[in-house]
């Protein structure tokens, strides 16, 4: 991690190293030529700079060299209008089942209290939708650490069920408020039935218009080949939209050139057939909960 211009950057690869703001998709440039410049002066080997144009600018802007990146977002107005008018018949039913269960939903300070709770939560099961949950394991110090960043335009939601915190949202803003993202949105497997995590989505676009802060957005709508998944059903129903974005690819080195020519920039998933992919992930998903299963057994 390099800090340019004074925001932190992330340089990844080994062959290619390919920097991007390590608040990729939350935060975002105002003024690339300066970034650019800073860091060529950086004194770190940088081939490929990639950083995303924001919402609403579909269009592009700069001529750099680019591809199309997309969101998952929701364009707010008021939040009756979200309630009434964009959400799904499904995902309204799931939110109002959550509160008669008993849930509760409230934005939280960062304190000892929430990262206890976000530990719990991280540290439930291993696996998570078929794949290695990457937070399971983490001692609590490490979560803390890792939950703290900007905290300065971030805002924290929890869920909680009697005395239990049972979910909770990371949700972080750009500087001029135009669109905030869930960082983090993560609930327990095992209070599925009251789903927690449609609370939580109802309150983050309550906190987004009560801030008058425009778009929702929730990562991705796609990813490369990625065929639909239960993710994807779920940011339908919440009336999440795709937003196609440019994304720009800025070479400052002769091996940052020929990467992104032939596109040693994209990931090895991108480059093998979807229906190829779609096993490859079934055979792991499987292996992973045949894993989870034998560790439940045993313990």
């Amino acid at each position: 991690m390099i800090t340019v211009c004074g925001k932190q950057i992330q340089v990844h690869g080994r062959l290619l190293r390919v920097a991007r703001l390590d608040a990729d998709k939350y935060h975002f440039l105002e003024d690339p030529e300066a970034m650019i410049a800073g860091l060529r002066k950086s004194g770190t080997r940088i081939d490929l700079f990639t950083f995303l144009q924001k919402l609403p600018d579909s269009k592009p802007k700069y001529d750099y060299p680019m591809e199309m990146d997309n969101l998952a977002a929701i364009p707010l107005t008021t939040f009756d209008n979200w309630w009434n008018k964009q959400i799904g018949f499904k995902a309204r039913n799931k939110a109002k089942q959550s509160e008669k269960k008993g849930v509760t939903i409230r934005e939280v300070p960062f304190d000892d209290t929430l990262v206890r709770g976000i530990w719990e939560i991280y540290n439930e099961c291993p696996v998570r939708q078929g794949r290695k949950f990457t937070h399971y394991g983490k001692d609590i110090e490490t979560v803390r650490r890792e939950e703290a960043t900007y905290l300065d335009t971030s805002v924290f939601l929890g869920a909680f069920f009697e005395d239990r915190m049972i979910g909770f949202v990371k949700m972080v803003w750009d500087e001029t408020r135009t669109q905030a993202g869930l960082m983090n949105i993560v609930s327990t497997i095992k209070d599925r039935d009251k789903a927690p995590t449609n609370g939580l989505v109802v309150q983050a676009v309550r906190s987004c218009t009560e801030r008058n802060i425009s778009y929702l957005v929730y990562a991705n709508f796609t990813y490369g080949k990625k065929e639909k998944d239960s993710v994807a059903e779920f940011k339908e129903r919440n009336a999440f939209e795709k937003m196609d974005l440019p994304r720009y690819y800025v070479p400052l080195t002769v091996a940052g050139r020929i990467g992104y020519r032939y596109g040693l920039h994209r990931k090895l998933a991108d480059q093998i057939p979807p229906s190829v992919v779609a096993k490859l992930r079934n055979l792991r998903n499987a292996w992973n909960n045949r894993k989870l299963q034998s560790a439940t057994e045993a313990s």
